[in-house]
């Protein structure tokens, strides 16, 4: 049975997760309204993969025989000013998860808990990723500045980022 704070502690980071969905999805729509397809794609992506993230966290506490407690999702941001402020703060967002699952390893290394610190590993590699991501579309939104062109350009690559399905893959099992 796992530890009754690192239970609650794992509930927390589902409704994290489920949270940052949520606000990707808001981007998304935000995206959307402007007619910025291929950001929207992206940011529709990137919904799903907090989903992801949500459900391995999901399976894993069922898995050591954890309690699934869900609460309720803070209603995100509905309106950006630009691109670029949205990838802000995505990456802002990125930072703060991050911040969040290396807090969750240290609990799990307080309690012990080695199994959810292998776990909470997957985690750690994936928010090094995500805040690159996150970051890397910043410097190329800033670049681009003004110019439509470049922000077309970048629109346009942003929508060849593929769609991912949810649930793809259980606790323990690579993406």
């Amino acid at each position: 049975m796992i530890d009754e704070e690192i239970q609650e502690a794992l509930n927390d980071q589902i409704n994290a997760e489920l949270y940052s969905a949520y606000i990707y999805l808001s981007m998304a729509a935000d995206f959307g309204e402007k007619g910025l397809d291929g950001f929207e794609t992206w940011m529709h992506s990137q919904t799903i993969e907090e989903i992801n993230h949500a459900m391995r966290l999901y399976q894993y506490l069922e898995s050591r025989g954890g309690r699934v407690k869900l609460k309720e999702i803070e209603k995100p941001k509905i309106e950006w000013d630009s691109p670029l402020e949205i990838f802000k703060d995505a990456y802002e967002h990125e930072q703060y998860v991050t911040e969040r699952i290396n807090d969750l390893a240290d609990l799990a290394e307080e309690k012990n808990d080695r199994a959810t610190l292998q776990m909470l590993q997957w985690f750690i590699d994936e928010q090094v990723e995500e805040e690159e991501s996150a970051e890397e579309i910043v410097d190329k939104l800033e670049m681009a500045g003004d110019d439509g062109s470049a922000l077309m350009m970048l629109d346009k690559k942003m929508g060849q980022r593929p769609i991912g399905s949810v649930f793809p893959v259980k606790a323990g099992e690579e993406e």
